[in-house]
C-alpha cells in the first residue's frame, strides 16, 4: 500500500541523522531517467493532497519556492498511485491547467485535511464553486484531453523516478530523497545542496 512519509519513529531517526553524511540521504538515479531542461535545474516535488506530511511541509516549502533562483525550474507532481490518489492528482492537474491562484490549491489541501469529501469530479466542482471557480469550466477541464496528457506525464515521472511514497523530491533528474533527509527543514537544505551540485555539473 502506498504511503506518506514518515512514521514518528522514522522521522525521529531521520532528524538524528542530519550532518555530514548527505550522501546517505538521497538515492542517485541512473542516467537513463535524467530529464533536463536546457539551462535549468529541475526540481520536482511529489505530493498528494491527502498526505498529512505533505500538508505539514507546505508551510516550509512555499517560502522556499518563492526564493528559488531563476535557473531553477520547480514543479509539483501529484502522486498517482490509483484510487483516491488519482482523483486528487487529477484535481491538482486540472487546477494547474486552469492556472488558478495558489490560494485555491491551499483551500483544497485544507479541506481534504479536514476530511471534506472530494472524491468525485462533482464533489470537487461543488467545493471549488465556493472558491470562485466556475464549476462547469472545471468539469470540462477535468475531463479534457489536455489534463489526461498531464495525468499520463505524472504517472510516467512516478515510474521513471521510482516514487513509492510522498512527499519526495527529485533534483536535476538525478537525486531522489524524502523526509528521511531530516524532516521539513532537512529535505529543503538537502535540495539546496543538490541544486548547487547540479549547477556546477551543467
Amino acid at each position: 500500500m502506498r504511503h506518506c512519509f514518515l512514521s514518528t519513529v522514522l522521522l525521529s531517526t531521520a532528524l538524528l541523522s542530519q550532518g555530514p553524511h548527505a550522501a546517505n540521504q538521497y538515492v542517485e538515479l541512473p542516467g537513463s531517467v535524467v530529464i533536463k531542461q536546457q539551462g535549468k535545474i529541475q526540481v520536482l516535488e511529489f505530493f498528494s493532497y491527502g498526505c498529512g506530511h505533505c500538508f505539514d511541509l507546505e508551510t516550509t516549502i512555499v517560502p522556499w519556492i518563492e526564493q528559488l533562483p531563476e535557473d531553477v525550474d520547480f514543479n509539483r507532481v501529484p502522486a498517482m498511485f490509483g484510487g483516491i490518489w488519482d482523483a486528487h492528482g487529477q484535481l491538482f492537474l486540472t487546477l494547474q491547467a486552469m492556472d488558478v491562484d495558489y490560494g485555491v490549491h491551499n483551500e483544497v489541501f485544507q479541506a481534504i485535511r479536514n476530511r471534506h469529501r472530494l472524491a468525485t469530479p462533482a464533489q470537487m466542482a461543488d467545493f471549488l464553486e465556493l472558491q470562485g471557480i466556475d464549476k462547469y469550466k472545471f468539469l470540462a477541464t477535468y475531463h479534457s484531453f489536455a489534463v489526461q496528457a498531464r495525468v499520463m506525464d505524472a504517472k510516467q515521472k512516478i515510474a521513471a523516478y521510482n516514487i513509492t511514497g510522498v512527499p519526495a523530491m527529485v533534483v536535476d533528474g538525478k537525486y531522489r530523497f524524502d523526509l528521511s533527509a531530516g524532516g521539513s527543514n532537512g529535505i529543503l537544505q538537502l535540495a539546496d545542496r543538490l541544486i548547487v551540485r547540479g549547477r556546477t555539473a551543467h
